[in-house]
């Protein structure tokens, strides 16, 4: 097997070519299969043009079906996963289901298990499992990931968080890595996820096929997240978020949030814990972000203006908060509306 790191390390040696499956389930997301081939594929097609060249990755599309189609229904030229040699890398692309109901539904399909089965059998082999999307769901459904930190689709943090409790979730990150696992989180992500893995070969190969795929550097997905869809994943959370709303300007009180909610400190702490991974107070200061980088992108008010109107006392709070939680400024923030 291919001497390699995924981990934080960027610096290592690299023996042979590296073998990566891509583990293609029935309905799988379009984009995100052709994110990963085509991001993988430019890879190797670059790869010539640097001094010292990493080696050719060995692509290989793998399914636990011999029929596999796309959720556009494009049929998937696939190896059957028992008869391929044992992979370096892992990759698993998003199902096209892409809200709760049709996906718990998607991982009740007799073609899960066979799937997870692989993956175990891989990771025990000593491969590198990586996820992206609601692909982050197959990988746990094996119970590699308890224990672990993870992302996926922002928007299916509550249910993941609900279905996985044992896996510690961050949603807002755009790429959770470790030495045996990776996760990116949705859509485009998928490229991420692609680029981690070829940054774990070269760092100079996958600096350069992001810049022919003119994908900038990104950390993040908080910036994307509207938190009022997460709050309709519960209704106690749900009329936590409606009191947090009317609130921003005036400040917080968690007594105040649990008689809005019709429940107890405690409870409502554990709720918010449970389906949204926050604490109230840090979900409030979600939404006095969301509503700031609104207000910065829709009008001309002054940063301390903008400030006193989501609840800070001075402008210098309010850019603090926004490069902590967003890793973006406001300059960055007024240009991207």
């Amino acid at each position: 097997m291919t001497a390699i790191s995924i981990g934080n390390n960027d610096n290592f040696d690299i023996i042979v070519a590296m073998k990566l499956h891509i583990l293609v389930c029935d309905g799988v997301f379009d984009l995100g299969l052709a994110a990963l081939t085509d991001t993988v594929g430019l890879a190797n097609a670059m790869s010539g043009s640097l001094p010292q060249a990493p080696a050719h990755i060995e692509l290989t599309l793998v399914g636990v079906r011999r029929r596999i189609r796309t959720a556009q229904g494009l049929t998937v030229p696939v190896v059957t996963a028992r008869g391929v040699p044992e992979p370096d890398v892992v990759l698993v692309p998003a199902f096209g289901d892409k809200m709760p109901d049709t996906l718990s539904a998607r991982l009740t399909r007799p073609d899960v298990p066979d799937a997870v089965a692989m993956l175990q059998q891989w990771s025990t082999a000593g491969a590198h499992l990586g996820a992206a999307c609601s692909g982050s769901f197959l990988l746990a459904e094996s119970g590699l990931l308890d224990g672990h930190r993870a992302t996926t689709s922002w928007w299916l943090g509550p249910m993941f968080r609900q279905r996985y409790p044992n896996v510690t979730l961050d949603e807002s990150r755009m790429i959770v890595n470790s030495t045996r696992f990776t996760t990116a989180g949705a859509a485009l992500a998928h490229v991420d996820l692609a680029l981690r893995i070829i940054r774990g070969r070269s760092p100079a190969l996958a600096a350069l096929v992001a810049r022919y795929l003119l994908v900038e550097a990104r950390s993040s997905q908080a910036e994307f997240v509207i938190p009022d869809h997460l709050a309709h994943a519960d209704p106690m959370v749900e009329r936590f978020e409606c009191w947090a709303r009317r609130q921003l300007a005036k400040g917080f009180s968690l007594a105040e949030a649990a008689s809005a909610a019709g429940t107890s400190e405690r409870t409502l702490a554990r709720r918010l814990q449970s389906v949204l991974g926050k604490t109230p107070l840090s979900y409030f200061q979600d939404l006095r972000v969301e509503h700031a980088v609104h207000l910065l992108r829709t009008g001309n008010a002054s940063v301390d203006q903008v400030a006193a109107q989501v609840g800070y006392s001075d402008g210098v709070t309010l850019r603090a908060l926004l490069r902590r939680k967003l890793g973006r400024g406001v300059r960055e923030l007024r240009r991207g509306g």
